[in-house]
């Protein structure tokens, strides 16, 4: 019998009256998963998997849109059932997290994308800030390390609100988008000048970090602002920053880095003690460019190119698809056992090269050619478990995908990096800036060392497969080092493993590695998990630790599954607040 965790019951009750209340539409939000949905997943390859088939996507045909909150996948349907398409419904549904999930996200972040048409060359929009022109290593004295809050930690510049604009001109230019940028943003204006219901994840997170946060400027007046936590359901307004999101609405987007709102931003960082300035805000600008590519057999995977890591998601699947052997299943300690060993190895690799690109030595091209996916294939160890240096790394993040009737895609991520980011919030404009930047090192003469007007590595990286049968899969996670190993999860269970998109990532998962500021190394598995499988793992030399049914830890992922029949399937993580919203 599987213990029936808290959250597991507000799901359950969810379920339950909504079914009382006989809700029936053409447009469906499903935000939680029943119990009868939860598979218990067992050391066998099921070769009928019907506990799997008890986990039904959210089907649509002319649209579908999945966010790790179920108001902001609602926001997207709106703007696709007025005739938007996916590029602007993704931008409604990105303004809308960064309100409604502020723990997670925020126009003071970092975001990429990646754009499918059918017919158009794959795009990518790299929408990453730089470090301040005045940012060096003697700012930190004689510290060993950036710290990780304060205003010194918002060392670098927001570049979300930049692909909001690029992937916004090019809806115009290339995918006939007609809604106006004023649009777009109004869900995030009224959810941030009117008030949304406070989540546990919300909830939680403040009062995990409040120690740490609440002494910063501006934190207790934006997230506590009757100095205490707010509780769930409770209603939270952020009255500054809906004022910049309508000045947004009303001069433009390019107005965060060039306008009066840029000046306004530069003032704000100032007075708290960003050394981020005005003329580095002007200097910004995203990039629109190919992403990185891999052939497999399954299909043809797209990811982002440095300086995120989404070199070592193409890595990891390359890589298992190369091992693979009869009888694995990403369901089984063997499946897992050689996906958690491919991890390391890309790991290892991504570390080695991957930063800004302009100081890389190779291009992350020479890195995804058969022979390099071979070395690294056979550097993985079958039998046991690999050393594992365990590099740090931590993160929050929303992802998000979008589907729209034409057949255009959209998988796109923002993140202002640790829960809350730097923790410091702009005093006049409401905006929490991102903490991106302390992933430098201080130390210098090393690949990611510590630079003016220099991109800092990212976790972040969105996922899209063009499959060989036809079949598009567009799919991502939040969760720092996580968010590779998440990836191959959703990937392999749905391509190779019998998984619907739903079940896929409902199912139990595993985590190498630390994430979420957390000082453990170990190989995270859900508590789910049979016991064989944990066992097994362990009796391989995994240094296992066994987390919660539904560990946040893990992710919260997402997935939409367009079928060549115009069809579309979609799955939330019942780890998030998310949902999927289709019609």
């Amino acid at each position: 019998m599987i213990p029936i965790s808290r959250r597991l019951t507000r799901w359950l009750l969810a379920a339950l009256l909504a079914l009382s209340a006989g809700l029936h539409a053409e447009s469906v939000v499903r935000d939680r998963t029943s119990m009868a949905d939860i598979p218990l997943i067992t050391g066998q390859l099921p070769q009928c998997p019907d506990n799997r088939a008890m986990i039904k996507p959210i089907l649509g045909t002319r649209g579908a849109v999945v966010a790790p909150h179920s108001l902001a996948s609602q926001a997207g349907l709106a703007i696709l059932q007025e005739g938007g398409n996916a590029i602007e419904a993704t931008i409604a549904v990105a303004a809308t997290l960064a309100v409604v999930y502020p723990h997670m996200t925020g126009i003071g972040g970092d975001g990429f994308w990646l754009l499918r048409a059918p017919g158009q060359p794959m795009l990518s929009i790299d929408a990453c800030g730089r470090t301040g022109s005045a940012v060096h290593a003697g700012l930190y004295g004689d510290a060993a390390s950036i710290p990780w809050r304060g205003p010194l930690a918002a060392n670098t510049v927001a570049g979300t609100v930049s692909g909001w604009a690029a992937a916004f001109a090019h809806s115009q230019a290339a995918w006939g988008g007609k809604l106006p940028f004023a649009r777009l943003l109004e869900a995030a204006i009224a959810y941030a000048r009117d008030g949304f219901p406070v989540t546990h994840s919300q909830e939680e997170n403040t009062r995990a970090k409040r120690a740490e946060l609440e002494a910063l400027p501006g934190f207790t007046a934006s997230f506590m602002p009757d100095g205490e936590v707010p509780r769930y359901g409770a209603r939270h307004r952020f009255p500054a920053l809906a004022a910049t999101l309508q000045q947004l609405a009303d001069a433009g987007p390019d107005d965060f880095y060039q306008g009066d709102l840029a000046q306004m931003i530069a003032q704000d960082l100032a007075q708290v003690g960003s050394p981020v300035d005005a003329a580095d805000l002007a200097a910004h600008q995203a990039s629109l460019q190919p992403p990185l590519s891999l052939q497999l057999a399954a299909g043809r995977l797209y990811n982002l190119a440095p300086p995120t890591q989404g070199l070592a998601s193409l890595l990891i699947l390359g890589a298992y698809e190369r091992l693979h052997q009869p009888g694995w299943s990403p369901d089984n300690a063997e499946g897992i056992h050689a996906l958690v060993e491919a991890t390391k190895q890309a790991f290892l690799l991504r570390d080695r090269h991957v930063a800004d690109p302009a100081r890389m030595t190779l291009a992350a091209t020479e890195l995804l050619t058969d022979a390099v996916l071979q070395r690294l294939a056979a550097a993985v160890q079958l039998e046991s478990a690999s050393p594992w240096p365990a590099p740090a790394s931590d993160g929050d993040t929303t992802w998000m995908g979008v589907i729209d009737a034409q057949g255009r895609a959209v998988s796109m991520i923002q993140s202002i990096y640790f829960e809350f980011g730097s923790g410091v919030v702009l005093p006049t404009t409401g905006i929490c800036w991102q903490n991106r930047g302390c992933s430098f090192d201080l130390a210098p003469g090393r690949l990611r060392s510590l630079a003016p007007r220099t991109k800092p590595f990212h976790t972040l990286n969105p996922a899209l497969a063009e499959l060989a049968d036809g079949r598009l899969l567009v799919y991502g996670t939040m969760g720092g080092e996580g968010q590779p190993q998440t990836q191959a999860a959703v990937f392999a269970r749905t391509v190779w493993g019998g998984h619907n998109v739903r079940s896929a990532i409902a199912a139990p998962r595993w985590l190498l590695g630390r994430t979420w500021a957390e000082p453990s190394t170990t190989l995270k598995l859900e508590a789910r998990y049979a016991p064989a499988i944990i066992d097994r793992l362990r009796a391989l030399g995994h240094p296992v630790e066994v987390v919660a049914d539904f560990d946040e830890r893990m992710g919260h992922a997402g997935a939409l599954m367009l079928h060549p029949e115009g069809w579309i399937e979609g799955g939330e993580d019942p780890r998030s607040d998310g949902g999927v919203a289709a019609w």
